[in-house]
């Protein structure tokens, strides 16, 4: 089974680092010969000179006491964060400005209805009563040192991906890229900073990737950026502790649905063409999370929930390509029999209770892959949401089944990680139950 690799020769960003000023002070002498001798001093060299002699510990007349080496440092290690910060400050920026001007674009296809209003409503009370859970996560994500945000891996503007490392990290461990859900509209890799963090906790490297959405992009370009990504985490995350040849893939919603369109599609390349920048057989397993599989059975399921024909057509690039970006299709089709067998292992996730997209969905296209020689696992939740699995879940703490799950299939052949994972600390609640419960009430996915 194979991974189609592209052949990006992007590289990896150097980590800013900013070293301590450790040049010598001028010190004042406070006897009088000591000021004759520096008003004998006419060169550089003679200043040179006299700051490499030993000087009092406590400045005494007026004097200056020159800075330890550990307090130099210490220094420079506060300006380097002062400018880390205000480097994330300038870029959370830049990105707002972004979103906020997607957005006013967005509502002009969109309208302002009452639909509209109430789900926005929604998502605002929905929000609020899993904010204590994201106070946590988003202090994770801005000030945890192992977090390294927004690293580039192309040229477009949302070009960028997070890396959640393990807090022990060694050499050659287990990697999973992760693309986020967002109705291909609101996706943004932020989104999966609970998951890198859970997995990282796990021994687990977790690269979340960030993709144009509609209106910026169209799905060709969401599925092309999503390569792009997956090519960079194959031909680099050595350099950040990671093996190469453990490599997952994860989607989740429409995130699920971008990532089976490009797995499927660089399957279809490596049968037809070379020199790609990366290989389906680079990708040990793919796990889909509360995905969209046959996009042309869901237009008019999501035209009723509010993702209306004419917007979803123009995100989708018309009608006439619905059957090119369904993945269920796709498999069904003789022609890519081959390409099929080329997949590597691919799990589904699905909540029974999911109205967003319907668990049938997960069920077709596992069936789909079943009758053309894909292996495949279909995981069905009683009575889960479309956010449960995602979100709900993993903020009541205690055991995640899905999380164990995934985790399971990553460390299958690595003894010594089963053994730790036996003795894995329970994740602690993040949102009291009470919340969770009127969260999964409101919420408008």
């Amino acid at each position: 089974m194979g991974v189609m690799v592209d052949t990006n020769t992007n590289t990896i960003p150097s980590t800013d680092s900013t070293q301590p000023n450790n040049r010598k002070m001028q010190i004042q002498l406070p006897t009088r010969e000591a000021e004759e001798e520096k008003e004998k001093a006419s060169s550089p060299s003679d200043v040179a000179s006299s700051n490499s002699e030993s000087e009092p510990l406590f400045p005494t007349n007026g004097g200056i006491r020159r800075r330890a080496p550990g307090e130099s440092s210490l220094s420079g290690r506060v300006m380097s964060r002062r400018r880390s910060f205000g480097r994330d400050v300038q870029h959370a920026a830049e990105e707002t400005f972004l979103l906020t001007r997607l957005t006013l674009i967005l509502l002009r296809y969109l309208g302002i209805g009452y639909r509209w209003i109430m789900k926005f409503l929604a998502l605002c009370l929905y929000a609020f009563l899993l904010m204590p859970g994201f106070i946590q996560v988003g202090y994770y994500y801005f000030f945890s040192s192992q977090v390294r945000r927004s690293v580039v891996y192309g040229e477009e503007p949302r070009n960028r991906l997070d890396l959640y490392l393990p807090l022990n990290a060694n050499d050659r461990m287990p990697v999973v890229a992760f693309i986020t859900g967002g109705a291909w509209i609101i996706g943004y890799k932020a989104w999966g900073a609970l998951l890198g963090r859970r997995l990282a906790e796990r021994g687990i490297i977790v690269a979340c990737i960030d993709y144009r959405n509609f209106p910026q992009g169209t799905i060709s370009e969401m599925v092309e950026d999503a390569s792009q990504g997956i090519s960079f985490v194959c031909n680099n995350i050595a350099s950040f502790g990671g093996d190469p040849s453990r490599i997952y893939l994860i989607g989740q919603s429409a995130g699920a649905h971008i990532a089976s369109c490009t797995l499927l599609n660089q399957a279809i390349k490596e049968c037809s063409e070379g020199g790609t920048s990366w290989s389906v057989s680079q990708i040990k397993a793919y796990f889909g999370i509360s995905g969209g599989y046959n996009i042309v059975n869901l237009v008019d399921h999501f035209h009723n929930r509010g993702l209306y024909r004419s917007i979803f057509l123009s995100i989708m690039e018309g009608e006439e390509s619905l059957s090119a970006f369904s993945p269920e299709l796709l498999v069904r089709k003789p022609s890519n029999k081959h390409a099929v067998s080329l997949l590597p292992r691919i799990v589904l996730f699905h909540g029974t209770s999911d109205s967003s997209i319907p668990s049938t969905a997960s069920k077709d296209f596992s069936d789909a892959l079943t009758a053309n020689g894909g292996l495949v696992d279909l995981i069905l939740y009683e009575e889960k949401t479309h956010t449960d699995l995602f979100l709900q879940d993993p903020l009541r703490g205690g055991s995640d089944q899905l999380l164990e799950t995934v985790v399971a299939v990553i460390h299958e052949d690595d003894v010594i990680a089963c053994a730790k994972d036996v003795e894995a600390p329970v994740a602690r609640r993040l949102v009291p139950e009470w919340m969770l419960m009127l969260a999964s009430r409101v919420s408008p996915f």
